[in-house]
């Protein structure tokens, strides 16, 4: 049975995959630094698999860390989650997004280099492209100049495993999200940000279950069909299969590149106005949402051309916005 690595494993993104690969099979050991995520989580994951996950508080910035941990566990592949995620804040503070989204994937890198695990799956994101000039953004659109610190550190990350992978045995997927959002069937995991949500729909779900007085909408002002920004909202278990799809294909050495590179989304837009609409139709709860001046680093619209992925991974998203936002209420009104 292989064992899979997965840093920042309690996170949202990180626990729903950490479900799929144990549902898949694969023995998972988990490394947090409960930073933006809960040991709870840890419980919630073992019994919708009821199997518990090796779990290890580090702090990948400790160096030290990372290699005592590596000395006394082997893994067949790693899939690297941890990091700093708002786009906000890293233009607020930009130097704790370069110290803990690259160093730490620096860190891991040289370990795994060290003792030859060769398997490796980055979390990026669309953030990579900038403004793209063509929608939808296919994996060969240029590499814009970043629009946040977040950005750029994910451009970063991609440079420094294209380089590496020229010269070694390491093998490694780029997966590009686009916008996760909703919770597992089960409602046991979802995404719970600490403190004040960055993303939309927690920051809905939260405003709709009384906890925010009100919902901004950050610009109404781009050049969309309501003004407001478009982003292609895809259902985390679906981000989550399309990590398994990939770790397959590098353990059974069906990677064509040993870098390679997949855009992870719906491949539709929705505007933030169409967004909350169909969460109001969906949950039948009236959202009180005011209109604010644009927020620094965002774009106006990206939604994926997902075809690569369909293809080569052999996954494809097959849940709905409906599914997605009702699961995200549902899982809501359980906090």
């Amino acid at each position: 049975m292989k064992k899979i690595l997965v840093t920042g494993g309690l996170g949202f993104i990180g626990s729903h995959t950490v479900v799929e690969l144990q549902n898949s099979g694969y023995d998972v050991v988990i490394i947090d630094n409960l930073s933006n995520s809960k040991i709870e989580v840890l419980d919630q994951i073992t019994s919708i698999t009821n199997k518990k996950p090796e779990f290890y508080q580090i702090d990948l910035r400790d160096r030290n860390a990372i290699h005592s941990f590596f000395d006394t566990t082997s893994v067949d592949g790693i899939i690297h989650f941890a990091a700093s995620k708002a786009v906000g804040e890293s233009v607020e503070n930009p130097l704790l997004y370069y110290e803990n989204n690259v160093s730490s994937l620096i860190y891991i890198l040289q370990e795994m280099l060290k003792r030859s695990v060769a398997n490796f799956i980055f979390s990026s994101s669309c953030t990579v492209y900038g403004q793209a000039d063509e929608l939808p953004i296919t994996e060969d659109a240029p590499i814009k100049p970043a629009e946040s610190p977040y950005g750029n550190t994910k451009q970063i990350g991609e440079e420094i495993l294209r380089d590496i992978t020229k010269s070694s045995n390491l093998r490694t997927i780029s997966l590009r999200y686009f916008n996760p959002i909703g919770a597992h069937e089960s409602f046991k995991i979802g995404e719970l940000p600490i403190g004040i949500p960055q993303n939309l729909i927690p920051y809905i779900t939260q405003t709709a279950a009384g906890i925010r007085k009100q919902l901004s909408v950050f610009g109404n002002d781009y050049p969309t069909s309501d003004g407001t920004a478009v982003r292609d909202y895809i259902h985390v278990v679906d981000l989550a299969k399309a990590h398994i799809a990939a770790m397959q294909r590098l353990l059974s050495n069906k990677n064509k590149e040993s870098f390679e590179v997949y855009n992870i989304g719906t491949g539709k837009g929705n505007s933030v106005l169409e967004i909350i609409h169909a969460f109001e139709k969906v949950t039948q709860q009236n959202l009180n949402y005011i209109i604010t001046e644009r927020r620094a680093g965002d774009i106006a619209s990206a939604y994926a051309d997902t075809s690569k992925a369909n293809k080569e991974l052999g996954w494809k998203a097959e849940k709905t916005l409906e599914e997605a936002l009702d699961s995200a209420w549902q899982w809501q009104k359980r906090q």
